[in-house]
């Protein structure tokens, strides 16, 4: 005969189911409207990245780095969507998910958390088509460090929730800010080194270029990826310090609006 204690289930693995049912109702909505909705999702950013590999292979023939500009492009446009992709879809988490918050197991995090996983196992699946693509077409060679790739892709994945979760909080109480981070956010692109290697520039405009910590999450990817490159820019801890303290940050804010919610 069981007891009232036997009958009480795991709450880590009641919490893991909540968020594995997000995950898949995130999916539904996001890509159930379209036919193979979640076969495009995968196939227009690595169909869109090799169209504009293509385009730019004629105009720039040879990379920083390498013999390849396809991959060196990707290695810096696929982390930088990861990066944007999470920081902007996690800033309208709330308002989307709003019916479900009235549920007594589901919490602002599990919602947030139900569209992470969502996304970064999305972009995983995109890393490796297209680098495994590269790879057959010889256009590409095996990372020298899997290991250190594969943790540039997880830091950069959560600094863009550390973002996009402060990010959600700050639309909360001032819904305009999703206009003005569209506005502030744009140079990143430019200033990423999706394009060019930090290492390449004057000491006195690296220093400016390092306040920049997805420059560093694309330049770790690189580290691990080719053979002989050396940044004399990537900071690790000052990488993981802006992971943390961003993260800090959205979970603190995030406890004070649950709190005044109740």
């Amino acid at each position: 005969m069981s007891t009232a204690m036997d009958r009480i289930e795991n709450p880590l693995l009641v919490k893991a189911r909540v968020i594995s049912a997000l995950v898949l109702r995130e999916a539904r909505v996001t890509f159930g409207s379209v036919k193979l909705g979640y076969f495009w999702a995968v196939a227009e950013p690595v169909i869109g990245t090799a169209i504009l590999t293509m385009i730019f292979s004629f105009i720039v023939r040879h990379p920083p780095i390498g013999t390849s500009f396809a991959l060196f492009y990707a290695t810096g446009i696929f982390t930088y969507q990861l990066y944007r992709k999470m920081s902007g879809s996690l800033m309208s988490v709330f308002a989307a998910n709003r019916g479900l918050l009235g549920y007594p197991l589901v919490t602002e995090l599990d919602v947030v958390f139900g569209r992470f996983f969502l996304i970064f196992l999305t972009y995983i699946m995109i890393f490796t088509i297209f680098f495994a693509a590269l790879i057959l077409l010889g256009l590409a060679h095996f990372p020298r460090r899997l290991d250190i790739v594969l943790m540039a892709i997880g830091a950069t994945g959560l600094l863009g929730l550390g973002v996009g979760l402060t990010n959600a909080m700050i639309m909360v109480l001032w819904p305009t800010w999703k206009r003005i981070e569209g506005i502030i956010s744009r140079p990143l692109f430019f200033i990423s080194g999706v394009f060019f290697l930090p290492s390449q520039f004057p000491p006195e405009v690296r220093y400016y270029l390092s306040w920049n910590p997805l420059l560093h999450a694309i330049d770790w990817l690189r580290v691990g990826y080719y053979p002989n490159y050396n940044s004399l820019v990537l900071d690790l801890g000052f990488l993981w310090f802006c992971v943390a303290l961003f993260l800090a940050i959205a979970l603190c804010m995030e406890r004070l609006y649950r709190k005044h919610r109740v």
